[in-house]
């Protein structure tokens, strides 16, 4: 259970791992509601009995439920105060003494926004046939559309997205993938489903346009922050498979000398493909990419995490020669090392860890303490 533990902090989510932090969808906070209203703002928010800013609203119209006694207005938390028209969500929870009273939650809202949340599907629809609606909202004009689609995209697994390929544009993801003004999560995004349609499509000539988009945009020049660099480097992966692999391999993202942000871009784009990509590259071939990253400092700690995560044992040598170079400062790097060594089952291992008691007995107690591993 322990080494499980360990094992677990650098796993994948099922989830788009490149969209960052998404809310919850405006579809499934209908659908759990017991009641959905439209109304109209009165008044400025203020903090209710929990401190939290809630606002007060004339029922205009019930879109889904009941409201017991027909009230004329509700109050309702907000995030920020709503000048004018807002969707409320009311949920049942418990009241005081016995029984159940509606908490309401209000999100402002236009005519196009309360149309869209009427007319999404609802969430017991199959996760690509949903995807396929949502992804004409994707870059809505209207930003609280395109943010909620984003946000469908965001929380889907892979296989969905996957599924919905058909559903994209590819025209408009190449452009999107292109434009270094797009929002970084969304552009990391774009450049995986790219990917997806470059692999899945039926014309030859689209799918290679998808693929020198993006190609050039992992080649273009490097700012600091290289937005959507891990989606787009997953993309080139879902796109090409192997050849993918080792176009990424050839462009010296591996090396100890590349820039540390883009290597913890690449090992994100690594641990998506073992993830979610064994069926098309071997897992004994991202298993060994990730081994390389063992060179670079700023990432050589997750790496061999990932590494013992993986069952990836022919690293040994490699992840045990970290202790008196990168771990000679690194506490990180020392925790990772002897998590590694002591979960791998090779006697190589143990002979490591007994020489590594002998040169720095306290420093190895300390980090199989931080690892929460048992000696060995």
């Amino acid at each position: 259970m322990i080494l499980a533990t360990w094992f677990a902090c650098s796993g994948a989510a099922s989830a788009c791992p490149f969209c960052g932090v998404v809310g919850q969808p405006l579809s499934e906070r209908r659908d759990r509601s017991a009641v959905v209203a439209v109304g109209e703002a009165e008044g400025a928010a203020a903090p209710d009995a929990q401190g939290l800013p809630a606002q007060r609203f004339r029922i205009a119209q019930i879109v889904r439920g009941e409201l017991a006694g027909s009230p004329d207005h509700v109050t309702g938390r907000v995030a920020g105060s709503v000048a004018g028209t807002a969707i409320l969500f009311g949920t049942a929870v418990p009241a005081d003494g016995s029984g159940t009273r509606l908490r309401f939650e209000a999100v402002a809202a236009n005519e196009a926004v309360l149309a869209y949340v009427v007319a999404a599907p609802a969430t017991l629809v199959p996760a690509a046939e949903r995807l396929h609606w949502f992804a004409r909202r994707l870059e809505h004009p209207e930003r609280a559309i395109a943010e909620d689609a984003f946000t469908e995209f965001g929380l889907a697994p892979f296989a969905a997205v996957r599924e919905a390929a058909a559903a994209f544009d590819a025209g408009a993801l190449g452009a999107w993938v292109a434009e270094p003004g797009i929002d970084p999560r969304r552009r990391g995004f774009y450049g995986l489903a790219a990917g997806i349609v470059a692999a899945r499509t039926s014309e030859p000539t689209e799918s290679a346009r998808l693929v020198s988009v993006l190609k050039r945009a992992i080649e273009a020049p490097a700012d600091d922050f290289r937005a959507g660099f891990d989606g787009l480097m997953a993309g080139i992966l879902v796109a090409e498979g192997v050849r993918g692999l080792d176009f990424l391999e050839g462009r010296g993202l591996f090396a100890a000398s590349a820039r540390p942000v883009d290597q913890r871009h690449l090992l994100s784009a690594l641990r998506f493909a073992w993830e979610s990509l064994a069926d098309t590259i071997p897992r004994e071939r991202i298993a060994a990419a990730t081994a390389k990253l063992l060179v670079s400092p700023a990432v050589a700690a997750d790496a061999a995490v990932d590494l013992a995560r993986y069952r990836a044992w022919d690293a040994v040598d490699q992840v045990a020669q970290l202790w008196t170079t990168a771990g000679s400062d690194d506490p990180l790097v020392r925790r990772a090392v002897a998590g590694y060594l002591s979960a791998c089952p090779l006697p190589e291992a143990q002979t490591h860890l007994e020489r590594i008691r002998r040169q720095s007995p306290d420093l190895l107690k300390r980090a199989l303490e931080a690892a929460s591993l048992p000696a060995k």
